[in-house]
């Protein structure tokens, strides 16, 4: 399947030239203040960690996963006196800016106190503000064809918003929706790391900063109430992601990853990312060609096959107030939400 598209962007935009904007890797810079409408164009992207948002209070803070718990960034700056991000967006929009060597410092002569026990931590959105929420519809083979859709012969893009960004561990409020056909939809999520403007496939992969689980969650009766889908992709709480975001490196090939969703307890789906239509370089070439993505942008890259919208009509049992999904994706980790 994607052999047969591997060359679709040559002739399907080939009025853009194809031409490859190089950014040179910049030197570190100062720490990108939280918030901070300045992105870097090609921050130095983090390497080597998994990184989360974590809870304290009101705010969402930084956390780096290790073999001694979670490294509170935050207490480990100013422990050591030093500069770090406060957040996964600071790191994600802004680069590294001296966090592999605080975490290096950490982890060699840091006290207890500094990491913080995984399973006591309460977890905010893996990403809390990206520019762009770029989906892509109907990219896995089979889940095509269990839908009744031809294979696309080009991406399907479609938005979600910041509103639908959902936590580890959190809650999908369903009853707050006036739907009744919400389906869940295991995803793969791509983390922009540099800025990407009519990129090759071949250099596609080195903009990415790191990857992420996440569900596309869904309201069915109202995605198809028109051909657009975003009012049953956009409710409040629809987007959850992590419990991290993993560094590229540490993720290797996207595009062989074990990804399956659970629904209390129960297998629903079960796949691999080789079932993509379109692949991760191919969707970052393909939507570099159509608008610039950012550093900080996310893109949901479709859910397999095992979607309730694909079962035989007297089948579809639809998700309500109280189920338990999981999410987990291959060296991503585990999401983990409830419906209320």
């Amino acid at each position: 399947m994607q052999d047969s598209r591997r060359g679709f962007i040559k002739t399907t935009v080939a009025a853009s030239a194809a031409t490859v904007i190089a950014v040179p890797q910049a030197a570190t810079a100062q720490i990108v203040p939280s918030g901070s409408a300045e992105r870097p164009a090609s921050p130095v992207m983090a390497r080597g960690m998994t990184l989360l948002n974590m809870r304290q209070g009101d705010a969402a803070v930084l956390g780096v996963k290790t073999a001694r718990g979670i490294l509170d960034v935050a207490k480990a700056a100013a422990s050591y006196k030093l500069a770090a991000p406060r957040t996964t967006d600071d790191v994600i929009q802004g680069g590294d800016q001296g966090l592999g060597a605080l975490v290096a410092r950490a982890l060699a002569t840091g006290q207890a106190e500094l990491f913080v026990d995984e399973s006591k931590i309460d977890y905010a959105p893996a990403i809390t503000r990206p520019e762009k929420i770029v989906c892509v519809g109907l990219n896995y083979a089979r889940h095509a064809r269990e839908t009744n859709n031809p294979i696309p012969k080009l991406p399907i893009l479609f938005n979600k918003f910041n509103n639908t960004l959902n936590a580890h561990r959190g809650t999908v409020r369903v009853s707050a929706v006036a739907a009744e056909q919400f389906d869940y939809e295991a995803e793969l999520v791509i983390v922009m790391g540099r800025r990407a403007a009519n990129v090759s496939e071949a250099d596609a992969l080195s903009y990415v900063m790191g990857y992420a689980t996440g569900n596309d969650f869904t309201a069915r009766d109202l995605q198809s109430r028109s051909s657009q889908w975003m009012i049953g992709k956009t409710n409040d709480g629809f987007g959850p992601i992590g419990p991290y975001i993993v560094t590229s490196d540490l993720v290797g090939d996207p595009n062989a990853l074990k990804i399956e969703c659970l629904v209390n307890g129960g297998v629903r789906q079960s796949s691999n990312t080789n079932d993509m239509v379109f692949n991760c370089a191919q969707i970052i070439s393909y939507t570099s060609k159509i608008f610039t993505l950012e550093p900080g942008d996310i893109i949901f890259t479709g859910t397999p096959e095992g979607v309730i919208a694909g079962y035989a009509k007297d089948k579809q049992v639809w998700l309500k107030p109280g189920d338990k999904l999981v999410t987990r994706i291959e060296k991503l980790g585990n999401l983990e939400f409830v419906l209320s």
